[in-house]
């Protein structure tokens, strides 16, 4: 039997089993390989698994270790998922297309399963323009949001705690048009964008201070925030309420829904066979309504 598993620290409590069972229905083995060192679980996975999934704080460091990478892992430097293949090791990342169908589902609950081109085409309908989005933070998951947003065509900046991270990245990828701004220019930044991807671990102070200084906004066309982190998320309840309150067209994207999209196209690369996505949407209700 096919062997499938999780690598990353810490992983305690993680969702990916129990949606990669639900997915198949129990037909593989889907194991969390939790090491605070990179090599000691990537050797678990090179010895018995087939196929891994990535986290933090180690999608960089897998990403040097395939063999073949595709065109996204070449961009950001990052994988989600490594799988064994007849010329070794094979990395992809499926952050990329879980961002991008989880905005789409948020605008228009038909294109969560469209192609890229379609999502960028819809998505400047919904706007009328190119919209404007504001990705926070530079590792893995921000790297990929980053590419996610400039491939549907939206005015990207990028921002992250050290600067100079960001600027490296933009230089990297000369020809995307992202700029980067320093983070404590996070509030006016959030009001002018309409989409924001916000990735980092922890909250910063910007994010409270948004409830006091509402900058330029547009009322009339949505205004997604979607967050990596489901577990301890920066954006409360009360936080969301209140820019709502300023923006009624704010819709919240919780990292859940985030995690379901990544999973159901990752899971896919692994085994062939496409998951119940029914059956794993089910095992996150009702915490991802």
């Amino acid at each position: 039997m096919k062997r499938f598993g999780l690598i990353g620290y810490p992983i305690k409590g993680s969702l990916s089993p129990a949606l990669f069972r639900a997915g198949y229905h129990g037909k593989y083995t889907y194991d969390l390989i939790e090491a605070p060192d990179f090599s000691a679980a990537y050797r678990k996975f090179l010895e018995n698994y087939d196929g891994v999934n990535v986290t933090a704080p180690f999608k960089e460091e897998a990403f040097r270790m395939a063999g073949t990478a595709d065109p996204v892992c070449v961009k950001t430097g990052a994988t989600n998922l490594m799988v064994k293949g007849q010329h070794g090791i094979y990395a992809f990342n499926s952050d990329y297309t879980g961002i991008q169908r989880s905005l789409a589902e948020a605008l228009a609950p038909d294109m969560a399963a469209a192609g890229t081109e379609e999502i960028r085409k819809r998505t400047a309908e919904i706007y009328g323009r190119e919209p404007e989005a504001l990705v926070i933070g530079c590792g893995g998951a921000g790297k990929a949001a980053t590419v996610a947003a400039a491939d549907l065509g939206m005015r990207t900046t990028l921002m992250n705690r050290t600067e100079s991270k960001a600027e490296n990245f933009a230089a990297a990828l000369p020809g995307y048009r992202f700029r980067t701004q320093p983070i404590d220019s996070f509030g006016e930044a959030f009001w002018r964008s309409d989409i924001i991807i916000y990735t980092l671990p922890g909250s910063i102070p910007g994010i409270r201070e948004l409830l006091s200084s509402a900058g330029t906004l547009s009322r009339d066309t949505p205004k997604l925030i979607l967050e990596a982190n489901y577990k301890t998320p920066s954006f409360s309840k009360d936080i969301i309420m209140g820019i709502a309150s300023m923006c009624p067209e704010t819709r919240y994207i919780g990292g859940l829904r985030w995690l379901l999209h990544q999973a159901a196209g990752g899971y896919e690369l692994f085994t062939g066979e496409k998951p119940d996505f029914l059956a794993m949407e089910q095992v996150l209700s009702p915490e991802i309504q």
